[in-house]
């Protein structure tokens, strides 16, 4: 460890013990992790610790708790993907047969079938995109879920480590 780096853990400790930190929240209780001292260690050692653990979990995972990376999902595809044609195709033949059927007016029929068919089409499109959409949200949120518990394990490995009782 470099000597500025002792130095910024060294000013960070004191601004913890200045702030009544070590008797009130750990950098671990904030991310839902309690530790109590099985060894007797003092405040001051635990706040060391919880420093030292939690920048031991943030380096071998990448992940910073306190500057969370932003998660974002992938946007599914815009633009035209053929439902809108495919649909009015559909209703276009459909129509023609209805309205020769029901009138002799094969045309009419098939109109009336394509433009309704393309409706259909175009909602079907967006249902597909909603869908699309909803999945990625899910899949970013597990991702973001998944740092977190990486952090936490790596974090309660340390702090245990050091003679704690760590409950998450």
């Amino acid at each position: 460890m470099g000597k500025l780096q002792c130095r910024a853990n060294f000013i960070w400790l004191v601004m913890l013990a200045w702030c009544g930190f070590a008797n009130a929240e750990t950098l671990g209780s904030s991310m839902g992790i309690y530790s109590y001292p099985m060894q007797g260690q003092s405040p001051e050692q635990q706040s060391r610790d919880d420093y030292e653990c939690f920048t031991f979990a943030k380096s071998q995972t990448g992940y910073d708790p306190m500057n969370p990376p932003q998660v974002v999902a992938q946007a599914p595809q815009q633009g035209a993907d053929g439902s809108r044609v495919a649909g009015a195709a559909r209703g276009a033949v459909a129509g023609a047969v209805v309205g020769e059927i029901a009138g002799n007016d094969a045309g009419k029929g098939a109109a009336v079938g394509a433009t309704l068919g393309a409706f259909s089409g175009g909602r079907q499109s967006r249902q597909r995109r909603q869908q699309q959409a909803q999945q990625a949200d899910a899949a970013a949120q597990q991702q973001a879920a998944g740092m977190q518990n990486s952090f936490r394990n790596a974090y309660g490995a340390c702090i245990e480590a050091r003679g704690y009782s760590a409950k998450y």
